[in-house]
């Protein structure tokens, strides 16, 4: 059977569309401010092999290199009126990432038979656990993350599984608000049924059935076309987050992407084992979107045109070791995992930027910190938990373009929540909500500013939850010349006597009056500075964006009195000669410091030795061998990783002897390994 060209180009429109009217339901009807202002939240139809053939352009997470047919399979036989239920990281094979992504998946049928499945998840409130929101970045196993729920039936023919709901109620803090956006996915996936119901009687089950299929396959070609932008070869990249949230020890990704005649290789060997804390991604050895969103963005990008659907990722292959960070083994906690994807993403750039650097922008800001509030409502005795706001970072520069200010889609779609809305929600004041001054890497093409949001706890004996917290140490890195950009910070009482930086926070309870701020980071820069026209620097000083201070510096600009100098300008930039190299990287004095005792080769060899460790002892001996290679680690005040390096020489010298040691040990032992990565 051929389908027409034509007539499945409309199949593709009509699909879409449902997934539109789909995702629209879910917003207008939701009820937290997690669905129906940052719309943290899915939809989409999947095919009869679980993969996705039609999802949102404009709604939604966009992350659709999932596999639903764990879930589906761990469900069982299926009739109508069926919905799945699940929030397992593990038991859902991954389609799942963390414990408050509360999933539906429902059978739809025609006469008799399923023809496909409606797919919808929302990030809920609350779903039990440790703390309120049931995140933090220091829980060590995901029995810590609230009620785990695997792949079971909510609907059953129709009628609500009265034994989970009432199971559900007695393990979280918010259950009434939990259960009223739980019926608002009901309404959204039993949309999608309905509209595609209108799509069979007007084309035939049979093409639509095909279509399907065939829909995946036109995206699968059209990817394929434009990953042959990309020479042939091999490209590799590294990039680091702070730590792990336990310890002070920086966490690397590493990615080797393998391109041939339009296909990509995705190798993720030699990035750091599965930590103690909840920044693992659960991958299950999977081809996954954590692992392929910059693909899918290069694509997009590239060929706007291209169907939303699984095709996208059928040119890409990926492989990550069994253990590591991105690959994690049961029972690691998951919860705060767009962390280390930021970074992950991050390094996909990094290195197909080798390939095609004027296509690839700078890093953005590399974090997305929902932050969340537990206070005590006193109208209904119980502990009320909501997300004030999801602060997001500024966008990397690209060649011609400077970064987005405030904006970043590199993984998430999260909108703000309007201060009107969370002051009404909840007891506090919003003082500020402003683009970060300074914030962003300079570069011909600047990075997109941070942002700055402060706000004041109107009753005590509340607390401030912050996930997502990165780039404290390490700077999202410039490109081509462009410069890194800022710090994250995190500061209690901002300018008052009680001003306290507070760093990577996780709970922090707070009195009447206090207030905090977070600043987050703009993107890389991307081009040498001193090149950037001076009179695209003097508006940005004159916006508020760069300072008078820093466009001397920085850009070689001289502004006085409210204009530029242009003697004084050519003066200043005289002094130094452009940099030209596409394919040059800068990442500030603390990577570089790092970069030089724990190279490649080291951490290739460390990192093999440490996934061969049983998994009961593994991160206490990283953590030993960390601390004798850099004995003041630990000190809570040295934090710029280049205060941590004091002689590299010396200390790259006890990494070697460490790495030795371990090996040695290993084959006087080799029963306690677990094998090699490659062999895994």
């Amino acid at each position: 059977m051929q389908i027409e060209p034509v007539v499945l180009e409309i199949l593709n429109t009509r699909a879409a569309a449902a997934s539109e009217e789909m995702a629209l339901t879910l917003k207008r009807t939701g009820r937290s401010l997690y669905v129906k202002e940052a719309i943290d939240f899915a939809v989409g139809l999947v095919d009869l092999e679980g993969k996705f053939f039609a999802t949102p352009r404009n709604f939604g997470s966009a992350l659709i290199d999932y596999d639903c047919m764990p879930t589906i399979a761990g469900a069982g036989e299926l009739e109508e009126g069926d919905v799945i239920l699940t929030n397992h990281p593990y038991f859902s094979g991954g389609l799942v990432n963390h414990t408050p992504d509360l999933t539906f998946i429902k059978p739809y049928f025609h006469a008799g038979r399923i023809v496909c499945y409606g797919y919808d998840f929302i990030h809920s409130t609350d779903v039990g656990g440790k703390v309120p929101s049931s995140i933090s970045p220091t829980n060590s196993e995901i029995f810590q993350e609230g009620l785990l729920i695997p792949p079971l039936k909510i609907r059953k023919r129709g009628r609500i599984n009265d034994d989970l709901i009432a199971l559900y109620r007695a393990n979280v803090r918010t259950p009434d608000l939990n259960l009223q956006d739980m019926s608002a996915m009901f309404a959204a996936i039993e949309t999608g049924e309905r509209r595609v119901a209108e799509i069979i009687a007007d084309f035939g089950v049979e093409t639509f059935l095909k279509a399907q299929r065939d829909l995946q396959e036109y995206a699968a070609r059209k990817s394929r076309a434009v990953l042959r932008r990309i020479p042939d070869g091999e490209y590799d990249f590294w990039d680091f987050m702070d730590d792990d949230a336990v310890t002070p020890i920086p966490v690397r990704l590493r990615v080797r992407a393998s391109v041939r005649d339009g296909t990509v290789h995705l190798d993720y060997t030699g990035t750091d084992p599965q930590v103690l804390s909840a920044y693992n991604v659960p991958t299950l050895s999977t081809r996954h979107p954590w692992l392929t969103t910059r693909i899918m963005h290069y694509v997009t990008t590239h060929d706007p045109t291209t169907p939303l659907n699984a095709g996208i990722f059928e040119p890409v292959t990926t492989h990550v070791p069994v253990g590591a960070i991105l690959n994690p083994e049961f029972p690691a906690a998951t919860g705060v995992r767009a962390a280390t994807a930021y970074r992950c993403n991050d390094a996909a750039t990094g290195a197909l930027s080798h390939g095609v650097p004027k296509d690839m922008p700078a890093p953005s800001g590399g974090a997305m910190v929902p932050v969340v509030l537990a206070e005590f409502d006193r109208r209904t005795n119980r502990r009320n938990v909501l997300v004030l706001n999801s602060i997001i970072v500024g966008s990397g520069a690209r060649y011609g373009s400077d970064g987005y200010d405030g904006v970043d889609g590199s993984i998430s779609t999260i909108r703000n929540t309007p201060a009107e809305k969370s002051e009404l929600e909840a007891g506090v004041e919003i003082l500020e909500y402003r683009l970060n001054s300074d914030s962003a890497g300079p570069g011909r093409w600047r990075g997109g500013l941070g942002l700055l949001f402060t706000f004041r706890v109107t009753q005590g004996g509340s607390a401030v939850l912050g996930r997502g917290l990165e780039r404290f140490r390490f700077r999202p890195w410039g490109m081509a010349g462009g410069r890194p950009g800022a710090n994250m910070r995190v500061v209690l009482n901002r300018g008052t006597e009680r001003e306290r930086d507070l760093g990577k926070i996780d709970m922090v309870q707070l009195d009447e009056g206090d207030t905090v701020t977070f600043m987050t980071p703009g993107g890389g820069g991307y081009g040498d500075p001193f090149l950037r026209d001076p009179a695209a620097v003097l508006r940005d000083v004159r916006a508020g964006h760069v300072s008078a201070e820093s466009a001397e510096r920085d850009y070689g600009v001289a502004i006085r009195d409210g204009a530029v100098d242009g003697d004084a300008t050519a003066a200043l930039r005289g002094r130094r000669p452009t940099e030209s190299n596409e394919l040059s990287f800068d990442f500030g004095p603390e990577r570089e410091a790092w970069d030089e005792v724990f190279t490649d080769e080291r951490m290739f060899a460390l990192n093999r030795l440490l996934l061969d460790t049983p998994a009961s002892v593994r991160q206490a001996v990283r953590r030993e061998v960390y601390c004798r290679v850099v004995p003041n680690l630990e000190e809570p005040e040295k934090l710029a990783a280049n205060e941590l390096i004091t002689d590299a020489a010396r200390q790259g010298a006890v990494l070697d002897r460490e790495i030795a040691r371990l090996d040695e040990a290993r084959d006087a032992d080799p029963g306690s390994g677990r094998g090699s990565a490659s062999q895994r």
